[in-house]
């Protein structure tokens, strides 16, 4: 057993906090959407930038028995969380590649630093415009999705790689359980109104659950710089004289066509779930009155169906059904999750939705990431995954802003409806994806 070998169980751990950290971030400001609006647009004043606009769409908002202001409001939310996904689509494969070349230590090492400092920029984030410049410099720094999900690449062989990847789900699962939930209490507990001077230094209502993120980031970067060791040896590095940084050129030709199928399967599941995900806090203040405290609730639920079935299904059945059929399952259940929520009008029917959604996402996301790094080599896994996650964030760029504009604009039953047949378009791409072959000494 190699050095890589032993170390590897520690190295998932980092790895596990490392990619947890950045979904909690991600997915804090979920909750947060309509009361952000409502608290920086009084302060940029009605004849700023953002208070012109606002006007503007109220104006032109067509009339579904909904106020202007939450209809633009579910616009300004698909617009600010599509932002960060962009220049994560940008910047991801970048750091792939970079980790490639000099090893995913460093990399990790810049990439959390920087996220720690996008999210000390949205502690004083007292105007609109310091609050994007944080998720900005959030998004350039979220390459470590990729240097992480490389990681497990390097340290797991191919027949356990599935299991490798479900880890990083269940990180994935718990970010989405713990981001929201600090996101929803943040309205609770209001710094500024227990010490109003703090506003002189930019803290705002919104400022406590920056500062838990920022003190996690922290955390990390202490635990990776202390524990965390090389996986890529320098003999294995790809020698590149330069980064590419056309990311659409890159997804346009990508010459591994298994690698190909598998990309296009997850950048049109990714574009309709991600609409999902951030139109749902305005579903279930329209369909159901919610309140801050029980969108929570939405999402503690839906990130415990993702644990389970990434923590526990994922990993026991892969080996006897595969990843292609347990895909094809995962997208199944999207298109089924779709309708659910697209009619739903009770309580019961709306959480069979988000039931059958946490399982979609919980199948489909893991079994995608291992078929990808299956079909590569262990030079190009850096490249591949690159490509593979910029494709998820380029669709989660696109995805919730064209999910907003159908909510508003037609309303959210189109919105939903819309989903639903982005995914049985998705549906038929995945069958086409091949199933690798089994190693023989593959464990049963």
């Amino acid at each position: 057993m190699s050095d890589l070998d032993k170390k590897g169980p520690k190295q998932l751990k980092v790895i596990f906090l490392t990619i947890f950290i950045d979904l909690v971030g991600f997915s804090i400001i979920f909750p947060l959407f309509p009361a952000m609006l409502n608290y920086y647009l009084p302060r940029e004043g009605s004849d700023s930038f953002l208070g012109i606009l606002i006007e503007f769409l109220g104006r032109i908002t067509p009339d579904m028995g909904l106020s202007a202001q939450f209809q633009t409001s579910v616009l300004f939310g698909g617009i600010l969380g599509s932002l960060y996904s962009l220049l994560q689509f940008i910047f991801s494969p970048i750091w792939g590649r970079l980790s490639d070349r000099y090893g995913r230590r460093p990399i990790l090492l810049f990439t959390i630093a920087g996220t720690a400092v996008s999210y000390l920029f949205w502690v004083v984030s007292s105007s609109f415009w310091l609050l994007i410049l944080s998720r900005f410099l959030g998004g350039v720094m979220a390459g470590n999705l990729a240097v992480g999900t490389a990681v497990v690449a390097d340290i797991t062989p191919k027949e356990k790689r599935s299991k490798g990847m479900a880890i990083i789900g269940v990180a994935f699962g718990l970010g989405f359980i713990v981001g929201p939930a600090i996101g929803g209490l943040s309205s609770i507990l209001n710094l500024i109104s227990y010490w109003p001077n703090l506003s002189k230094f930019g803290i705002n209502p919104f400022s406590t659950p920056a500062i838990i993120a920022f003190g996690l980031a922290i955390l990390n970067l202490i635990w990776v710089a202390t524990r965390f060791d090389e996986t890529l040896p320098s003999e294995k590095r790809e020698e590149i004289a330069a980064v590419k940084t056309n990311r659409l050129a890159s997804l346009l030709c990508i010459d591994n066509n298994s690698v190909k199928i598998a990309t296009l399967v997850y950048f049109i599941f990714i574009f309709s779930f991600s609409g999902m995900e951030f139109t749902l806090t305005f579903l279930a203040v329209e369909r159901l009155e919610y309140s801050p405290s029980k969108m929570m609730v939405i999402f503690l639920y839906v990130g415990f169906v993702l644990i389970f079935v990434q923590g526990y299904f994922v990993r026991k059945f892969t080996q006897k059904i595969g990843e292609k059929i347990l895909a094809i399952i995962g997208v199944s259940s999207g298109i089924v999750a779709f309708l659910f929520l697209a009619i739903a009008s009770s309580t019961i029917i709306f959480y069979i939705g988000l039931t059958l959604m946490g399982i979609g996402i919980g199948l489909s996301s893991p079994t995608l990431t291992s078929l990808v790094s299956l079909y590569t080599t262990d030079q190009e896994q850096g490249k591949y995954l690159g490509i593979f996650r910029a494709a998820g964030s380029f669709a989660r760029a696109i995805g919730p802003l064209m999910a907003a504009v159908i909510f508003w604009w037609a309303g959210s039953r189109y919105s939903y409806g819309t989903g639903s047949i982005i995914l049985i378009i998705t549906l038929m791409i995945a069958f086409r994806l091949t199933q690798p072959e089994k190693l023989p000494d593959a464990e049963k």
